[in-house]
């Protein structure tokens, strides 16, 4: 999504921080913001071979830095170093599963980053702008819906409460230290590349490919938000080149959705249909402390950032399945 006017000379030599860049998002934001002619640093923990960022050896046209967001040290000395212009804080703990199992190493990460990236980001004057990946779970269990940006924020287990803590504290560096960054709470990315085998659209296509019952860890009546990775590059850009247009955005959230909430059966079902399938799910009923349904209001973008997305779910996910197609079929020849 070209964004208006501004997109080419915006980008051209910026010096842009991402953080979290060989996640799914990370590596198709590191993607685009280099085709823009953004001067790109990565900050990366641990080395992903598979991630699509370094299998495309993209990750050579850019800067890299190892280390953890947790380490102000390294943070400042990036920001200070490279004279960062504009900040994506996207790394995070991201599975849901992982953070009922490991709360701590999720709160460090998803909280404690948090608070070290936006300090040294305080502490830079050459930040301008900061978007910091929030999550609709910051919201955490409610009965109103969709939700939008006035929803309360009231997470109640691990990983819901370290995105509701990390988007407060976001808040509060904006309302206190009128530091320039906004927030996106968005849905369950799925795209091309992502290797979190048990997210259910990765996961679903792997074992239909595989002749394998795809599994469903729930009972499948779970309703979600499916946001499409691309759709959410165009909204993250977008939503950096509008603060530039006009800093009262500091402080703001705003939801990015296609607004098509299904259940994950249905998920499911659509992705068998689309790939030609007649195998059955194997629904497991297993899951636990998570939210039933939840799905998102995208008004505020619509009509403060002119945002729209470019791709149905249908659309998306016949993208996503063509890449992994092709994924499998390279990986067995080789």
């Amino acid at each position: 999504m070209e964004s208006v006017g501004m997109t080419n000379s915006f980008w051209l030599d910026r010096p842009t921080f991402v953080t979290g860049a060989t996640g799914l998002l990370g590596g198709w934001l590191v993607r685009r913001l280099l085709e823009l002619g953004a001067d790109v640093v990565c900050l990366v923990r641990d080395w992903v071979p598979q991630s699509e960022l370094v299998r495309s050896r993209l990750i050579e046209q850019g800067k890299v830095v190892r280390g953890d967001v947790r380490d102000q040290a390294l943070v400042e000395r990036v920001l200070g170093e490279y004279e960062i212009n504009t900040v994506f804080h996207l790394a995070a703990q991201t599975i849901v599963g992982i953070a009922n199992r490991n709360p701590i190493s999720t709160f460090k990460t998803n909280i404690q980053g948090t608070w070290v990236l936006l300090e040294s980001c305080r502490r830079s004057p050459t930040v301008c702008q900061i978007v910091l990946a929030s999550s609709d779970k910051a919201y955490g269990d409610q009965e109103q819906l969709p939700y939008d940006e006035q929803t309360p924020l009231q997470g109640r287990h691990p990983y819901d409460v370290s995105k509701s803590c990390a988007d407060l504290i976001a808040q509060a560096y904006a309302e206190t230290h009128g530091l320039p960054v906004v927030i996106t709470r968005c849905g369950n990315f799925y795209g091309e590349g992502d290797m979190n085998w048990n997210r259910i659209v990765p996961g679903t296509i792997r074992s239909v490919l595989r002749g394998q019952r795809p599994i469903i860890r729930s009972d499948g009546q779970y309703v979600r938000d499916y946001f499409y990775v691309e759709d959410a590059v165009a909204a993250y850009i977008l939503l950096a080149e509008r603060q530039a247009e006009n800093r009262d955005l500091a402080g703001h959230a705003f939801n990015f959705s296609n607004e098509t909430p299904v259940t994950v059966l249905e998920l499911v079902r659509r992705i068998l249909g689309l790939m030609g399938s007649d195998l059955e799910p194997d629904i497991r009923n297993e899951a636990i402390n998570e939210i039933r349904q939840q799905y998102l209001s995208a008004e505020k973008a619509r009509r403060l950032l002119g945002w729209h997305p470019l791709f149905s779910l249908d659309e998306g996910l016949r993208r996503t399945i063509a890449w992994y197609q092709e994924f499998f079929a390279h990986d067995s020849q080789s």
